[in-house]
């Protein structure tokens, strides 16, 4: 049985909340907390498995309570967010960055279309998140770290190809990785990168908002036709597969999911390798699932380099896992050194 506290000011909302977990045979919430003391006396107490974080709250905000936790009784975090808008969306984020696994919109009253799938959507979250045994918190990105030197052979290799473009795919645990890996690539940063992250929908503009606070990389959501210029990041917008064209544009499709998701990183990397072959370079970090995993051995496969995130940085390692199965990698490193490894690739020394 997996034990729930939820921490959250608004009693309705905590019965609404209580309701949908203990509507699973798997789930039992334990308790429940109306601010941040509240919070504390109750992980203390009751040694949840999973916590459930409201943003805005009286006495000690979402970012406050969830470092104090991770401080003191680290435990699986999931943030459920109340609103849409931009900045607490940002805000969710950087509570991710003093620990907090996951972030997700509070689903829908009962009778809304939407009701049952954001409920599912929650409650395979917490399932998902109690399954994670060491709750690692993420420093701030920094860039003095020792660059990490690729092989005098890749660089080579790299140098001989020209490395046009890098895609990379994500899911969850994905955010605070991208933020690593981006925030310590330089402002001269050679080629675009375009970015699926597999993320609630509502949330992505906030997330870019978060990701540009912290990086030198222009970053911004992408839209279709768009020109993808050296040195700017592009993410997917919500319900678009996202690709690349040769000419050096973004083209945006509306389809069936693939994978079970819209967008795709599986549709993002078979783009890439289509359009720039050899000329690419593919990043798959943390995520669960196997979205992805099989378009990566294809790039590969066709001559381009492809970097997977490594088991021991990585919050869930569905994603990139499934890739080192398959033999799709041809680095597996952690954040830091990823984007160490890209800026010696696409500016070889």
């Amino acid at each position: 049985m997996i034990k729930v506290l939820i921490v959250e000011d608004s009693a309705v909302v905590r019965e609404f909340l209580a309701y949908i977990l203990n509507s699973d045979p798997e789930i039992e919430v334990v308790g429940v907390a109306s601010d941040g003391e509240e919070a504390l006396e109750a992980v203390a107490r009751l040694r949840p498995d999973v916590i459930t974080m409201d943003i805005n709250m009286p006495k000690a905000n979402g970012f406050e309570v969830t470092r104090w936790i991770m401080e003191s009784h680290p435990t699986p975090i999931v943030i459920v967010s109340g609103s849409y808008d931009t900045r607490e969306v940002a805000i969710s984020f950087r509570v991710m960055e003093a620990g907090a696994l996951a972030a997700l919109p509070r689903p829908a009253g009962i009778g809304h279309p939407d009701h049952e799938a954001m409920a599912r959507e929650l409650i395979q979250t917490v399932k998902l998140m109690s399954e994670v045994k060491v709750v690692r918190r993420w420093p701030r990105a920094r860039n003095d770290t020792p660059a990490w030197q690729a092989p005098a052979e890749v660089k080579e290799k790299a140098a001989r190809k020209e490395v046009r473009l890098v895609a990379i795919g994500a899911s969850t645990g994905g955010p605070l990785a991208l933020q690593i890996v981006l925030s310590r690539l330089p402002a001269a940063f050679p080629v675009p990168i375009l970015i699926v992250q597999h993320i609630s929908p509502g949330f992505v503009q906030g997330f870019v908002e978060w990701l540009a606070g912290s990086c030198v990389l222009p970053i911004q959501v992408g839209a279709h036709g768009q020109g993808i210029l050296p040195g700017e990041a592009y993410v997917a917008p919500d319900g678009f597969h996202m690709g690349v064209a040769a000419g050096g544009w973004i083209v945006l499709s509306r389809c069936e999911s693939e994978n079970g998701l819209c967008p795709s990183v599986s549709t993002l990397f078979r783009s890439a390798v289509a359009a720039y072959g050899p000329g690419a370079v593919g990043v798959l970090l943390s995520g669960m699932g196997k979205d992805g995993a099989k378009e990566l051995k294809l790039m590969k496969e066709r001559g381009a380099i492809t970097i997977v995130q490594d088991r021991e940085s990585s919050v869930v390692h569905g994603m990139a896992g499934e890739a080192i199965q398959l033999d799709a990698a041809s680095y597996v490193l952690p954040p830091d050194k990823i984007a160490a490894a890209l800026a010696a690739l696409v500016k070889p020394s």
